[in-house]
């Protein structure tokens, strides 16, 4: 059987620094180093390189901000602070997004998650007074079990990932919906008789959307890079990160090396729902509500943050600290556009227009 020749880059900590080739004959890539008497193609097209040009555009975005900056706003410490704690949220759906899109697929289910996450993680606590240990492990419970239904459906029964989490975002929008009743459930509990009585925000509320370090810090913003750290150890230390890489260089040269592909994809759709409820349980926080409409269009934000940090929509190549720098980027360019009054419309139009723009600049790199 003949294999096919794409390559598979096994390279997980840090896959851009340096190129790997297969010589005729060798089942192995190797790394072009000095002694093999030629410059790397990195060498010659220090532009390809996704580190580059995800740091530039993190430089291109601030400098915009130092030029907009809306009378200084953009210079005060306290525009950096509310930036990083507004983007966190869409920095731990893009931790999911990453694991998934180096694997070679793409989740748009991640908002829809996220919302009926939100939804049940506030009725167990605001309304039905559960312990806040219990209602966070069963709210995460829920996000891998809906994320694994999703990464079931294209692994074993070979539906496309964009189908599949297509369905899988309809339908968790629709449960939100149902749990709630179409309401968001808030402090305010309606009684038997249609009347309402206001109930206390429980602590783990506030535990969360509070500020740390001399109120300089959220701990949604510490809950992110947890998330990250997480991401890497995956990516760089566990065995199912190099199954990742593998899969997403060459599905079919992976499962014929004795990789369970299709274990290992629901396994990591699952820890993309599970990071998607963690998400869902910052989002209610914040908000001291569960909102079944929560995180409508987030998985837009989720993968413009991974393309920009120079995650290949191929698969196979991908690192979560670059994610940090999309996470950056989206972050500033947000709050930019918020400090001059720039319309929610005219941002999702430009979010749009930046996907296009990183994956049209990724697709030159390949032939350059």
């Amino acid at each position: 059987m003949a294999v096919s020749q794409r390559r598979i880059d096994f390279r997980h900590t840090f896959p851009y620094f340096g190129q790997a080739s297969r010589e005729p004959g060798s089942a192995v890539p190797h790394a072009h180093c000095a002694t093999d008497g030629m410059k790397s193609p990195t060498d010659r097209h220090w532009l390809r390189s996704p580190f580059v040009r995800a740091i530039a555009s993190l430089l291109l975005v601030v400098l915009l901000g130092a030029a907009f900056n809306a009378d200084g706003s953009f210079f005060q410490w306290g525009t950096h602070r509310d930036m990083l704690r507004q983007v966190s949220v869409y920095g731990i759906l893009a931790c999911g997004m990453t694991l998934i899109i180096i694997s070679g697929g793409i989740d748009l289910s991640v908002g829809s998650i996220l919302g009926c996450t939100a939804v049940i993680f506030s009725l167990l606590t605001i309304q039905w007074g559960w312990p806040a240990w219990w209602a966070v492990v069963c709210t995460l419970a829920a996000g891998s079990l809906l994320g694994s239904l999703s990464g079931g459906l294209l692994a074993y029964f070979r539906i496309q990932p964009f189908i599949a989490t297509l369905a899988m975002m309809v339908f968790a929008r629709g449960l939100a919906k149902l749990i709630s009743g179409g309401q968001k459930v808030s402090t305010a509990v309606q009684q038997a008789d249609g009347s309402y009585a206001y109930v206390e925000v429980p602590h783990i509320f506030n535990s969360i959307s509070a500020r740390m370090v001399a109120d300089n810090i959220a701990v949604v913003t510490v809950i992110l890079f947890v998330c990250i750290v997480i991401c890497w150890f995956v990516l760089s230390r566990l065995r199912t990160g190099r199954y990742l890489y593998a899969i997403g260089g060459n599905e079919e040269a992976a499962r014929l090396s004795g990789i369970r592909v299709g274990l290992v994809k629901t396994v990591v759709y699952g820890l993309s729902g599970l990071f998607s409820a963690v998400a869902g349980i910052c989002q209610a926080a914040q908000e001291l509500q569960g909102d079944p409409e929560a995180g409508n269009t987030y998985e837009l934000s989720a993968i413009a943050i991974v393309v920009i940090g120079g995650t290949s929509l191929r698969g196979g190549e991908g690192n979560i600290w670059m994610t940090l720098i999309g996470v950056l980027t989206i972050g500033y360019l947000e709050k930019i556009l918020s400090i001059n009054a720039v319309g929610e419309e005219s941002r999702l139009m430009l979010t749009g227009l930046i996907i296009v723009g990183a994956v049209l600049l990724q697709k030159r790199s390949q032939f350059t």
